[in-house]
């Protein structure tokens, strides 16, 4: 059961006077309804049933999706519940709890660096019974940006080395840790690797990045939704 609040005016920008109860009762409906398409997804890819049922569910889903109206977000605007460039992203393939796509990762820091925790599931199944090779360097990589962030320096990636000792089973907890490792001027080196819960003696993926931390002005340019404060 959730309480609705009442509806404001769109006005094709986001309300300057948003609460901290606004955002956590938005950030509470966000969760519940990505909780709820990662599990429409799963089932969708797990399904065998008939066309006739897949056709009628598709012009549900349909149905839906129209009921998502009001103002889009546009491309470069940050939606008004993250905490970017450090902290939640709720839209985040990887990590965010509003995603459809996300497994999603929980992050928290070891110390040294960041832990990541997640289960993946079949829609992001590569051969059949493993995560998709592609979803580990996304893994990898959003946990390196995560852990450049959280030391102080927020970087872009500018390149990403990946080993594939082993598959990553589905349907399987995993531990994805990420460290810096040194910086050279704007330049932070990052490593990481992920590893089962059950072995995280043994690596599944390890990986070696590179991430550039923008000055000012290219930070202006590239996010032009982020305060200035950030």
């Amino acid at each position: 059961m959730y309480t609705p609040l009442p509806d404001r005016p769109d006005t094709g920008t986001p309300n300057p006077q948003t609460t901290a109860h606004d955002l956590d009762h938005r950030k509470a409906a966000v969760t519940r309804l990505g909780r709820e398409l990662r599990a429409l997804v799963e089932a969708t890819v797990r399904t065998a049933a008939s066309p006739e049922t897949l056709h009628r569910v598709a012009d549900g889903v349909r149905q839906v999706a129209g009921e998502l109206t009001g103002r889009q977000r546009r491309r470069a605007e940050i939606p008004e519940v993250d905490e970017f460039p450090v902290g939640a992203r709720m839209y985040s393939p990887v990590t965010g709890a509003g995603s459809p796509l996300a497994p999603p990762v929980r992050v928290e820091s070891t110390g040294d660096g960041l832990l990541g925790r997640c289960t993946l599931g079949l829609a992001h199944e590569g051969p059949p019974g493993y995560g998709h090779g592609g979803m580990s360097a996304m893994l990898l990589d959003e946990l390196m940006g995560r852990a450049c962030a959280t030391a102080g320096m927020p970087g872009m990636t500018v390149s990403l080395r990946m080993t594939y000792h082993r598959p990553v089973p589905l349907e399987t907890p995993l531990r994805i840790f990420a460290r810096v490792t040194g910086t050279d001027d704007r330049k932070v080196f990052v490593d990481g690797t992920i590893v089962t819960e059950a072995d995280p003696a043994k690596p599944l993926v390890t990986g070696d990045g590179v991430f550039v931390m923008p000055d000012p002005e290219r930070v202006r340019a590239l996010f032009p939704g982020m305060s200035q404060e950030a």
